[in-house]
């Protein structure tokens, strides 16, 4: 490929590239993940007793470890439109259930919610993976892994400035019906969102290959495929940093943001804490694609920043753990407004945990990336790894209702991050290479008929399974 062909991509994007398709999975993500970020960051999804929220995670984060090592085969059964369409629908549902919680405080159809979004999310992201991984050239991939990150932290960013706002002259310590109707809104419009994504057969990359020359699967062969990743050797390297993605979520949220700080403030909070997202991918991504001209390389060097940034930002949390005790007694109610000083120290590493957790997933979505080019093999690897996450955070959400010790907690987030990177150096040094065979096709395909074009008509004509 050429560099101008490159810059062609970028600067007059066909409906049917992998640059508007990435982007279109990123605002559905945008409205759904974003959004749903954004609740959780809240602490407890917004109430005073983390209780309920916890247990929800944990029925939800079971689910998702089933449903996220199960969803790389349900997409390639079921194509893009179909499986995303019904994951988002249960953010939608989840969102409801608090406004439910809000005026009843039944938790029982909370957790509901939350086991129906774990199997929801689960098919949400495994196609999201297959899409950001599969669909760029190998030279492009940690760029396009930054964009899609980029827009779907921007929906944390305004998720985040929703209950700031809905909340900033509120005393209560639970957030109020209209953040929850707000952030449904939002997940609704992402559920049709969805309906836009192309059949990856349909996408043509800038220099003439197609994305997947594969027809859809079957049930017994995407059940073998699946049985198959708990023997391949970089998935089980891989597990650890799968595992840990997702673990240090929940003391980031419910024991930094959600315990140090009120209400309005966790709003404010949280959407900074998006915003490093969207800088942190961004900055790891350019390492990944262009900081040498060797992948492998640009794969050591990534791995590097993010283990020094990584010990650096856990050892800055262990710090501040010090100063308050596992009976979280000493806190609760820092301003960004009435706290001077105070509220700085905190404020400033809540803001680098989302600089570390965009750069350590983004390093795994680009090294995921590396180890296969089309659709249905990176669907289930996405799927692996979101099922591992999901396993791990739904643990961790248990840990947490167990009322276990903060410091405990801190240091088994540190050990989990710092146990992944060399099992993460030793996929990069034995399976990434510098160039990945992509299947060709005829030039004259490049540039595909009107009908590509978003129609209410293409959709329905490319919803049926097995086009």
């Amino acid at each position: 490929m050429t560099m101008d062909s490159t810059k062609r991509g970028w600067l007059r994007p066909r409906y049917n590239s992998p640059l508007v398709q990435v982007g279109l999975i990123g605002l559905v993500c945008f409205c759904c993940p974003g959004m749903f970020s954004a609740l959780s960051g809240l602490g407890g999804g917004g109430q005073v007793d983390h209780t309920v929220a916890n247990n929800a995670n944990t029925a939800l984060y079971t689910a998702f470890a089933i449903f996220g090592i199960l969803g790389g085969g349900i997409y390639n059964i079921l194509g893009p439109h179909m499986t995303l369409f019904t994951g988002c629908t249960t953010y939608v549902l989840y969102a409801a259930s608090f406004l439910y919680y809000n005026h009843k405080h039944n938790s029982t159809f909370v957790i509901i919610a939350g086991a129906l979004l774990g199997v929801g999310a689960g098919l949400l992201w495994a196609g999201q993976g297959a899409i950001m991984t599969s669909y760029p050239t190998e030279e492009r991939k940690g760029g396009y892994i930054s964009l899609f990150w980029s827009i779907f932290s921007f929906g944390g960013v305004v998720g985040g400035f929703i209950p700031f706002i809905l909340n900033y002259s509120s005393n209560d310590a639970s957030v109020n019906d209209g953040t929850y109707i707000a952030f449904m809104s939002f997940m609704a419009l992402g559920t049709i969102l969805a309906l836009g994504l192309l059949h990856p057969d349909r996408v043509i990359r800038d220099d003439g290959s197609k994305v997947t020359l594969v027809k859809y699967s079957d049930v017994w062969i995407e059940a073998w495929e699946i049985m198959k990743l708990f023997k391949n050797r970089n998935m089980l390297l891989l597990t650890p940093a799968c595992w840990a993605s997702n673990f240090f979520i929940t003391y980031q949220f419910n024991n930094v943001n959600g315990l140090i700080f009120n209400v309005r403030t966790r709003g404010l909070n949280n959407a900074f804490y998006w915003v490093a997202q969207i800088l942190g991918s961004i900055g790891i991504g350019y390492v990944l694609d262009f900081s040498f001209k060797s992948r492998r390389k640009r794969g050591f060097i990534g791995l590097g920043i993010v283990a020094l940034l990584g010990t650096a930002i856990w050892g800055g949390g262990l710090a501040n753990q010090l100063k308050y005790d596992s009976n979280k007694s000493a806190l609760n109610d820092l301003d960004f407004k009435n706290s001077g000083s105070a509220y700085a120290g905190p404020f400033v590493l809540y803001f680098c945990y989302g600089l570390l957790d965009a750069m350590f997933q983004t390093l795994c979505y680009w090294t995921i990336g590396a180890l296969a080019d089309d659709s249905q093999t990176l669907s289930r690897y996405s799927g692996f790894y979101k099922g591992v996450q999901s396993a791990g955070a739904a643990v961790a959400w248990q840990i947490d209702s167990q009322k276990t010790s903060l410091l405990a907690q801190i240091l088994i987030n540190w050990g989990l991050t710092s146990l992944s990177y060399p099992l993460v150096f030793l996929v990069i040094l034995l399976s990434v290479t510098d160039g990945t065979p992509k299947p060709e096709i005829k030039e004259n395909e490049l540039e595909q008929p009107a009908s590509n074009n978003f129609t209410i008509e293409s959709l329905e004509n490319n919803s049926a399974i097995g086009q």
